[in-house]
C-alpha cells in the first residue's frame, strides 16, 4: 500500500508539471509568461518594432498645423484694385486754364481732366505726353519737351469718376503777341494731344482760348485722383 501511495503522488506531480508547461506554451504571442522580467527581477526593455518599410525607428507624431488663433496665417494676399487699365475709349478728356499759373500773358498752366465713361472702374498710371496740334488729325502735332513731377502710382477711376494732370508752360511775356524771355518766338496751338500711358492719345482744346507758350516746354504732374489747382 505504501508503494502504491508513492506512485500515486509521483503520478500527480508529473500531471501537474505537464499542465503547467501546457499553460505556459499557450500564453498570447507564444511568449512564456513572465517574459517581461529578467531572471534578476529587473524589467526588460522591449525591442523596437519593425515597420513594413524596413525602418527600425519608432514613428514620430506629425506636427499639427497652426490654428487660426496662432496669429501666423498660412499665406499673405496682396491687395489689388480689382480694375483693368483704362483704354482709349474709356476716357473723355477736357482742358481748362489752371487757377494757379505763372505770371504772363500766355496760357501759363492748364488742367487736363479725364472722365471714365466706360461704365466700369479702370486704372490710369504715369505721366502724360504732350504735343501741340492744330484742329486736324492728332498725328500732325509738335511734341513738347516734358518735365515730370510727382511719384507714379496706379489710380483707380470709378465709373463716372475723374483723374487729372496739370500742365505748366513757359509763360509768354508782354502784351499783344508777347515775347519769350529766351528770345524764341511764342507759339500758339488750338489743341493739344495728351497721351495717357496705355490709354492712347487724346486731342483736347482749352475751354477758353488757345494754348500760348514759349520754348515748347511743359512741366507735367503725374496722373492723380486729387484735382490740382
Amino acid at each position: 500500500m505504501y508503494g502504491i501511495g508513492i506512485r500515486r503522488v509521483a503520478t500527480a506531480m508529473v500531471t501537474a508539471s505537464a499542465a503547467t508547461l501546457l499553460m505556459t506554451a499557450c500564453q498570447p504571442g507564444g511568449s512564456p509568461a513572465g517574459a517581461g522580467s529578467s531572471p534578476s527581477g529587473a524589467p526588460v526593455k522591449p525591442a523596437a518594432s519593425t515597420s513594413t518599410s524596413g525602418s527600425t525607428s519608432p514613428s514620430t507624431p506629425s506636427t499639427p498645423a497652426a490654428s487660426a488663433t496662432s496669429g501666423s496665417p498660412a499665406h499673405t494676399t496682396t491687395p489689388s484694385t480689382g480694375a483693368k487699365a483704362c483704354g482709349l475709349p474709356d476716357l473723355k478728356a477736357s482742358m481748362y486754364q489752371a487757377a494757379v499759373r505763372p505770371d504772363g500773358t500766355g496760357t501759363g498752366a492748364a488742367i487736363v481732366e479725364f472722365t471714365n465713361v466706360s461704365g466700369k472702374a479702370c486704372t490710369v498710371q504715369g505721366y502724360p505726353t504732350v504735343a501741340g496740334a492744330g484742329n486736324g488729325s492728332p498725328e500732325k502735332n509738335r511734341p513738347l519737351k516734358v518735365t515730370t513731377t510727382g511719384g507714379a502710382s496706379a489710380v483707380k477711376v470709378a465709373a463716372g469718376g475723374k483723374a487729372w494732370t496739370k500742365l505748366t508752360f513757359v509763360q509768354v511775356q508782354g502784351e499783344a503777341d508777347g515775347y519769350c524771355k529766351s528770345g524764341a518766338t511764342p507759339a500758339s496751338y488750338p489743341t493739344l494731344v495728351v497721351g495717357v500711358p496705355g490709354a492712347g492719345a487724346h486731342q483736347v482744346a482749352l475751354t477758353d482760348g488757345v494754348i500760348a507758350e514759349c520754348d515748347d516746354k511743359v512741366t507735367v504732374t503725374v496722373l492723380s485722383a486729387a484735382k490740382p489747382s
